[in-house]
């Protein structure tokens, strides 16, 4: 499974922001995903790993992991931008400080840099 990583793109107020993602088109593909990601000790100790992937079969799926809201933000670019049979995982390490309404826009920029970065390639 070739995963596309974008490591630390993001840093507010401590916490730090990184974006990775793959091809995905089953839920089992998804967890296979998230396993491989989380076996690198840096993603399996950050604070939050969300992600989100727009099934081709209509299936629209997401986790927040503690981060309440961020898998739809997530979702909501992939079927903005057409994008299916992809999952994109948003990670971040949290700094000590509350960043509010700001995490939503910073998890847009992350998605937006993976989604230029997939544009690109």
């Amino acid at each position: 499974m070739a995963m596309l990583k974008l490591g630390s793109v993001l840093t507010d107020r401590g916490s730090k922001y990184a974006v990775s993602g793959c091809p995905a088109r089953t839920r089992g593909e998804i967890d296979a995903a998230l396993k491989l990601l989380k076996r690198e000790k840096p993603y399996a100790k950050a604070t939050h790993n969300t992600w989100a992937a727009l099934l081709s079969d209509g299936g629209m799926l997401k986790g927040d992991d503690g981060e309440s809201g961020a898998g739809m933000v997530i979702l909501r670019m992939l079927e903005r931008e057409g994008v299916q049979d992809h999952l994109i995982i948003v990670t971040r390490w949290y700094g000590g400080k509350h960043l509010g309404g700001d995490r939503f826009r910073h998890v847009q920029t992350c998605v937006r840099m993976y989604l230029d970065q997939l544009e690109a390639a």
